[in-house]
């Protein structure tokens, strides 16, 4: 046997210990390895997901990130990239069972994009600009900031507050960092959440553009009543750092 074979029925073995142990290997010892690899795995799971963690018996949620531990190939050891796989194993491999909250998904994504602000990193070529500017300089999302929309008031979920149905209508956020760079949330309307997903989708525009896209967008209502409650988003948002400007 190569080494990479070798190397592969270690690998096995520590995901699997169902798999047969590796050549001129002891059970002692495979067991210490694997130990200190889950154990480090499910650090990562259970600091990057706590809430979805508190909904689950412990034996509940061992099971599932020995789930995700045995069968889901991580590319990456950071911790980030751990919280962003086992949210992709959820999404595309696991199948849920009796123990599963229906919103186990959304949670899930609202935990997750918690941890992509908390360690996002201003992007150097972006200022901060003064609401007055808004109608004359380029405009952006803050590259720390990130838009999302949810079917459950993902936002309230704990222990004693499980829902069982969807909302009537969805609830959008913008989860951003603050002036300390503190992860902070901020609800919005389904008309400011689509005005945060147009600038997202664009990289950098105009006042006059994304106006104009509204009106088309909303042809029921007058371009002067847009443009004014758009001037009013942008410039509360402005003032939070979420909406910015490229320097010249």
């Amino acid at each position: 046997m190569d080494f990479k074979q070798v190397q592969q029925s270690f690998i096995d073995y520590i995901r699997d210990p169902t798999k047969p142990l590796p050549l001129d290997t002891s059970l002692e010892r495979m067991q210490v390895y694997r130990e200190l690899f889950f154990s480090n795995v499910m650090g990562f799971v259970s600091n990057g997901f706590p809430v979805l963690k508190s909904l689950y018996s412990e034996n509940d949620w061992l099971v599932l990130v020995q789930d995700f531990f045995s069968h889901h190939d991580c590319k990456s050891p950071i911790f980030i990239d751990i919280a962003g796989e086992f949210l992709d194993f959820l999404q595309r491999e696991y199948q849920p069972k009796d123990t599963d909250p229906v919103f186990m998904l959304e949670l899930a994504h609202y935990e997750w994009l918690e941890l992509v602000v908390a360690v996002a990193q201003q992007d150097a070529k972006e200022a901060e600009i003064h609401p007055a500017q808004i109608q004359d300089i380029p405009l952006c999302l803050s590259s720390t900031a990130r838009v999302a929309q949810y079917h459950y008031p993902v936002q309230h979920i704990r222990h004693d507050f499980r829902p069982e149905e969807c909302l009537d209508t969805p609830v959008f956020f913008c989860i951003y960092q603050d002036e300390e760079g503190e992860v902070s949330f901020l609800q919005l309307n389904p008309l400011s959440a689509q005005v945060l997903a147009y600038l997202a989708g664009q990289g950098l525009t105009s006042f006059e553009g994304i106006v104009n896209w509204l009106t088309i967008t909303y042809p029921q209502i007058t371009p002067e009543v847009l443009a004014q409650g758009c001037l009013q988003l942008l410039e509360q948002l402005a003032t939070k750092g979420i909406v910015r400007s490229h320097r010249r």
